[in-house]
């Protein structure tokens, strides 16, 4: 049975070719550069842009299951094509933005609902993976921390759980080799609540050396992070944090809770990650 691995370039894609492999299944990884994928000895690869259903049919022969991205574009197309060439199982990367209020229009949870919905009408079989904040997310401030610089945040104190992403693919692998997880929506998560200020002191105790903080208004957040997303998406960032503010964030299901194995923490994420902040 051949697992094929949209996006296969992503981090998080990368480490569950890597799981399934080292188990010797038959697997397909795919991208819209497939030229440019690195994947282990007897790895097949395949060129899929959900724009281009001309390619579907030979990503998908003999696919009997799919680890997918959430991509709403050509989505529905692809759906039909994996009906038909037979697949049964599909495990998408969602996002637990997706059970947010007004998460149809939210720019964070809309590609993932759209995803979520087109699967929930098909006649496969689901298991929606729903990571919370991932603790990847902390190299946004690799630049300013290895060149001295303060972190300007409007909510310094805005509490998440930052889910290590060895954690997330090891749920995925799990989903894509057993049952326990077959046909279930699992909303994921590290296992502490942490504040951006603590995850920065987390960082410079691993660093050793001060990593400072600088409260900055709303106003200055959206001007300082519209240099690198459009406009709705800080807006959305912003009220996630602003309700976040000095109050914990839940813990949901995690490698302990779903794999029987403890979670990795952020201090390991930033121990394994120190190298991308120190300069170069």
């Amino acid at each position: 049975m051949t697992t094929l691995i949209t996006g296969a370039r992503g981090r998080i894609a990368q480490a569950v070719i890597n799981r399934l492999h080292a188990l010797g299944l038959p697997l397909r990884a795919a991208s819209a550069h497939p030229t440019a994928l690195t994947v282990p000895d007897g790895v097949e690869t395949a060129e899929l842009v959900l724009t281009r259903p001309e390619n579907f049919e030979a990503a998908l022969r003999d696919v009997r299951q799919v680890f997918l991205y959430p991509e709403p574009s050509g989505i529905d197309e692809l759906i039909k094509a994996a009906e038909a060439a037979g697949v049964e199982h599909v495990v998408l990367l969602s996002s637990s933005s997706v059970l947010g209020p007004d998460a149809e229009n939210d720019p964070l949870a809309s590609h993932s609902l759209r995803v979520e919905r087109a699967l929930a009408s098909s006649d496969l079989t689901c298991t929606l993976l729903r990571p919370d904040a991932f603790a990847g997310n902390s190299l946004g401030w690799a630049h300013s921390i290895s060149q001295g610089q303060p972190i300007r945040l409007a909510y310094p104190d805005a509490h998440i759980a930052p889910i290590h992403p060895d954690d997330i693919a090891d749920i995925a692998a799990e989903a894509l080799t057993g049952t326990s997880l077959t046909g279930r929506a699992v909303t994921l998560t590290g296992p502490e609540s942490l504040t951006f200020r603590e995850q920065l002191a987390l960082l410079a105790d691993t660093l050793g050396r001060a990593i400072p903080v600088e409260q900055i208004t709303r106003a200055e957040a959206e001007q300082q992070m519209a240099h690198h997303m459009p406009p709705p998406m800080v807006s959305s960032l912003l009220d996630l944090w602003e309700a976040a503010d000095r109050t914990p964030a839940a813990i949901h299901d995690t490698t302990h809770t779903l794999l029987g194995h403890p979670a990795r923490t952020y201090r390991q994420w930033a121990t394994e990650n120190a190298p991308a902040f120190t300069p170069h």
